[in-house]
């Protein structure tokens, strides 16, 4: 069979982002969110689809990516977060995920009987997903080693991962059922015009979050810190600003904007910035605050909040592009070509806006970010399709395979402290004799 034939769709076996395709877990159509993708739904047994396996390969690798961060980021702090600007190892999981997001929406949007059915679908996936991220992120699980849990709703977190990767599949979702239009796609430039309204929308975000992040003026603020062990009133920080356009950790337009319209109660109380220099003796990692440490240094300050969330819907729109050409190109080296081109360009874009001084920045998912990002997306995505769709490697991609196929119940277990919980949670007499202790971990 030539590699050509291979990817000609057959009746009812059409390509599919298969189950878990919403890059953290949200339906495709034939996987259910609420069973963590496991549970098969009766549209698949009537119309069997074969899978796209770099995909869930490609989910699978990002999910491993994020598990490596977490538990090796406080160990190795060159792979954790970069403190502000700059790139590091885990600044291109979310990215990724939100990628996988939008490749999986144009598939499973390729056909779609009723819009508004499809509408109210994704609104009610984004929903579940926005509510699953204030259980497991708002702070509601925490004193895991004394077995206390509950959140004060006045202190809860209300932004988070999967908070943003809902808020970008709901638009990407929504593009992508209303802004294509009904034309054939034969070249790169006919595709570019069926989904023109879409290119549309993405540039409007860019354009208005370039506008808000350098024009709006950013007054002096303060925050209070509650001062341990002593019955006296929280201790007051002044940060001073009075400017426009700074994209340093204190002054930034992103803070404000959360800390007026969240309240800055509701924000992050462990930001990256308190790993920079300024603020920590063992920078890159955290550690004590320097004598001379500026005030802002103990601020909360959301890495996934409002603006830079706007931001991240381009990402997942970049991915949508990248799914319609395999919705609409089925010879391998057209998608390959059609994948690469823009792929390259985003990231030399994204470091010639870096080097200009619109630094690379993931706290403040900068439009410098999002473009060296996405381009790393594409171009792993390429090499993951040429491995394991077109050469065919797929035995030695197994496990990710599999990860990816149930990325949302591993993030859960993994990534949110619930294996933890339910490790820790049975003990003998005491708590600290629990499963852990038993086999000599957080002894």
């Amino acid at each position: 069979m030539g590699v050509k034939a291979m990817y000609e769709p057959i009746k009812g076996k059409e390509e599919n982002g298969g189950g878990m395709g919403m890059g953290m877990g949200m339906e495709t159509g034939v996987a259910d969110l609420e069973s963590g993708g496991l549970q098969i739904s009766k549209q698949q047994h009537c119309h069997p689809q074969q899978r796209l396996v770099s995909l869930d390969v490609f989910r699978g690798l990002t999910v491993a990516l994020m598990i490596l961060v977490d538990d090796a980021g406080g160990l190795v702090p060159a792979i954790n977060h970069s403190p502000w600007n700059g790139l590091s190892l885990a600044d291109y999981v979310m990215p990724f995920f939100l990628f996988i997001v939008g490749v999986s929406l144009s598939l499973t949007y390729k056909k779609l009987p009723c819009k508004t059915v499809a509408t109210k679908n994704a609104v009610l996936r984004a929903l579940k997903l926005l509510v699953l991220g204030l259980f497991l992120q708002g702070g509601f699980f925490h004193g895991l080693n004394h077995l206390t849990y509950g959140v004060d709703i006045q202190q809860m977190r209300w932004m988070g991962v999967l908070q943003r990767i809902a808020i970008a599949y709901l638009v990407a979702a929504l593009c992508e059922i209303w802004l294509k239009r009904d034309r054939d796609v034969n070249s790169g430039s006919s595709l570019l015009r069926k989904y023109q309204l879409q290119w549309g929308v993405t540039w409007m975000i860019c354009i208005v979050y370039l506008l808000v992040l350098y024009s709006l003026y950013v007054p002096d603020w303060e925050y209070q810190i509650p001062v341990e062990t002593s019955f006296n009133a929280p201790k007051t920080f002044l940060v001073k600003c009075g400017v426009r356009g700074d994209t340093g950790p204190a002054c930034n337009a992103a803070g404000m904007i959360d800390r007026k319209i969240l309240g800055i109660q509701h924000l992050y109380r462990r930001p990256v910035y308190a790993r920079t220099k300024q603020c920590s003796i063992n920078s890159p990692d955290y550690g004590p605050l320097p004598r001379d440490a500026p005030s802002w240094c103990q601020a909360p300050f959301d890495p996934e909040g409002i603006l830079s969330s706007v931001m991240a819907i381009a990402t997942c729109l970049v991915g949508l592009h990248f799914g319609h050409i395999i919705v609409h190109f089925k010879d391998h080296r057209n998608r390959i070509l059609q994948w690469s081109t823009p792929s390259c360009c985003l990231l030399v874009l994204g470091f010639a806006l870096d080097w200009f001084g619109m630094h690379v920045n993931k706290a403040l998912y900068t439009f410098s970010y999002m473009c060296v990002t996405a381009g790393a997306a594409g171009i792993l995505f390429v090499a993951i399709y040429v491995m394991v769709d077109v050469l065919g490697y797929k035995r030695t991609a197994v496990v990710f395979e599999w990860t990816g196929k149930h990325a949302l119940m591993i993030y859960v277990l993994a990534a949110c402290n619930v294996l933890p919980l339910l490790l820790q949670g049975f003990y003998w007499r005491q708590p600290h004799n629990n499963i852990l202790g038993l086999i000599g971990i957080g002894k």
